[in-house]
């Protein structure tokens, strides 16, 4: 699945444009890598985001194309 994508159904950022911007920008990271939002992730993988001051760290547990609300958060562990 890509990126922005992940980001998005996994609720880490709400809307996938937004999700495109912020990697287009350079403000994530998989395995310390610079990534585009073309970038396909596999479990894991650490995300990492910058948002402003705020550092967020995650590891893929799970990659669904669809997932409810309440679920959406065992998709992804926090690290930092």
């Amino acid at each position: 699945m890509r990126l922005d994508k992940y980001l998005k159904v996994s609720r880490i950022i709400k809307r996938r444009t937004v999700a495109n911007e912020a990697c287009d920008a350079g403000r994530v990271m998989v395995n310390g890598k610079v990534a585009r939002a073309s970038l396909d992730v596999k479990v894991n993988d650490i995300i990492e985001i910058s948002f402003g001051a705020k550092n967020v760290k995650v590891q893929v547990t799970d990659v669904a194309e669809t997932v409810r609300k309440d679920d959406a958060a065992t998709l992804y562990k926090i690290i930092e």
